[in-house]
């Protein structure tokens, strides 16, 4: 499906500076950004897309705000959900930008496109997937590496598709996590293994691997993570999670490789534990 991005409109050709507030529609024909930009939510600055609402007086709000607003914001009428369906039909033939244009998308799309895209679109932010800090960063998942590189120096990254991670001190009381980077398939894969308390009031162990990637990528590979010790054997198989996904929720739903204190004994030596990650494509 094609896509296009709209140029700019000039200025004025004689160089006169122009006393207009909005888009200079004047011309026989508005370009897509001008028409655009007629459309822009005065709350979050996307775009409001069919189906469209407006307050008594005409003002524009999205579905996504309205939904938690009472008054508009505008002229601060109340809200009542009236249809404006002439801006619905003119909607339809503007191309709107991504709303990741700030982080680097130049896509535009006609508004029947644009959710599914920016659902899947690459410039999409994403957090630190650094388990127990405080790190506020976000960026594009291009970024994700990088990032982890210049602010989490103490992560390691090992080499290989069979690595072997060491988790030392498992014995220390409290919510305790460690972190890996494997590296290996031209992509970055992070171990992640979290000592927490249960609602029951016991500690577990949970261990699950994360792609630094979208969704669509993590689907192409497989890991397995394998306790070894004293003839006994303890293997988990999945799909790793993409760094969309929160390691917390796969966490609380027991998605990952579960084990609790007394089974990590079982495999410790002098308090460490080693994990054998290994990394396949599907």
């Amino acid at each position: 499906m094609s896509r296009q991005t709209e140029r700019e409109p000039t200025g004025p050709s004689n160089g006169a500076p122009s006393s207009q507030t909005g888009p200079d529609l004047s011309g026989t024909t508005a370009s897509s950004s001008d028409l655009a930009s007629l459309f822009e939510c005065p709350v979050c600055f996307d775009y409001v897309i069919p189906p469209i609402l407006q307050c008594h007086n005409g003002h524009l709000v999205c579905s996504d705000c309205w939904s938690k607003l009472t008054h508009c914001p505008t002229c601060r009428d109340l809200l009542t959900p009236i249809r404006n369906l002439a801006m619905e039909k003119v909607a339809v033939s503007v191309l709107f930008p991504c709303k990741y244009a700030t982080f680097g998308c130049e896509i535009t799309m006609p508004p029947t496109e644009k959710a599914d895209h920016e659902k899947h679109c690459e410039f999409r932010p994403c957090c630190c997937p650094c388990p127990g800090t405080s790190c506020g960063w976000q960026g594009s998942v291009n970024a994700v590496v990088p990032h982890l590189m210049q602010k989490h120096e103490s992560i390691i990254t090992l080499e290989g598709e069979v690595v072997v991670f060491l988790a030392v001190n498992i014995h220390l009381s409290g919510a305790l996590d460690w972190v890996m980077m494997q590296s290996c398939f031209g992509f970055h894969f992070m171990l992640v293994l979290e000592k927490l308390e249960t609602d029951d009031g016991h500690q577990k162990f949970f261990a699950l691997v994360q792609l630094m990637g979208t969704h669509e990528q993590a689907e192409q590979f497989a890991y397995r993570l394998e306790l070894n010790g004293n003839g006994r054997r303890l293997t988990w198989e999945a799909t790793p999670l993409s760094i969309y996904e929160r390691v917390a929720t796969a966490i609380m739903n027991s998605d990952c490789l579960v084990f609790d204190p007394g089974v990590a004994e079982l495999f410790a030596e002098n308090g460490d534990l080693s994990i054998d990650v290994t990394i396949s494509m599907c």
